[in-house]
């Protein structure tokens, strides 16, 4: 359970919302993202495009804890901040689908990462480890391709220059697709040293 819930009351627009914001992460005081995600939930408002003022000091560090800025229940902040356009959210549920895609492919290669590790450990048989690797390396590959075509996806999305949300999506998801290509580059080089290693011993049994 959380260590705390703090209940507020936040004034948007004419309407006055009452909140109970609770950490996200177990025994820990609930933080001003916390809160921003708590509204965007309630208003339809994004994080990135709310401004939280309390007693007229903005809240700007989204990891501080509420406390820190001596935010307890009862306590009545103030929220501005837009919702997204109908075009917004559109192009926004067009990144979320491709970031499902992404979640997908990184599934897959977790799967060949645990076969791996496993295979180096001498898990199997070692006349059996050239062929696995040699289907492993295949599915590191045919991942690899997935990601860069996710990459292509998510090149294709014009995104307006006001549509800031969206932005921040994509500039994200490309850094993480990005992240999961160079894992691919690793795995290959990994599998290639262990194959390697193989014949080497291999030949070494002929000699």
């Amino acid at each position: 359970m959380s260590e705390e819930a703090i209940t507020l009351t936040v004034a948007y627009g004419s309407t006055k919302h009452s909140i109970t914001v609770t950490s996200q992460e177990d025994d820990k005081s609930p933080t001003v993202r916390d809160l921003a995600d708590c509204l965007t939930h309630l208003t339809g408002v994004p994080a990135a495009s709310q401004k939280l003022i309390f007693k007229g000091k903005s809240l700007t560090d989204m990891e501080q804890t509420l406390s820190s800025y001596r935010i307890k229940s009862g306590c009545k902040l103030m929220m501005i901040g837009k919702r997204n356009s109908p075009e917004e959210e559109a192009e926004l549920k067009k990144l979320k689908d491709i970031e499902k895609s992404v979640e997908q492919t990184a599934k897959k290669l977790e799967k060949v990462d645990g076969e791996l590790t496993g295979l180096k450990n001498g898990f199997l048989a070692k006349d059996l480890q050239a062929d696995a690797l040699g289907k492993l390396d295949h599915r590191v590959k045919v991942a690899a391709e997935q990601f860069m075509k996710i990459l292509e996806q998510i090149d294709a999305l014009s995104v307006p220059e006001n549509f800031n949300d969206c932005k921040m999506k994509k500039k994200g998801l490309v850094k993480t697709v990005q992240d999961f290509l160079a894992q691919c580059d690793k795995m290959e080089a990994c599998i290639s040293d262990h194959l390697t290693k193989i014949q080497s011993k291999n030949l070494a049994l002929v000699d």
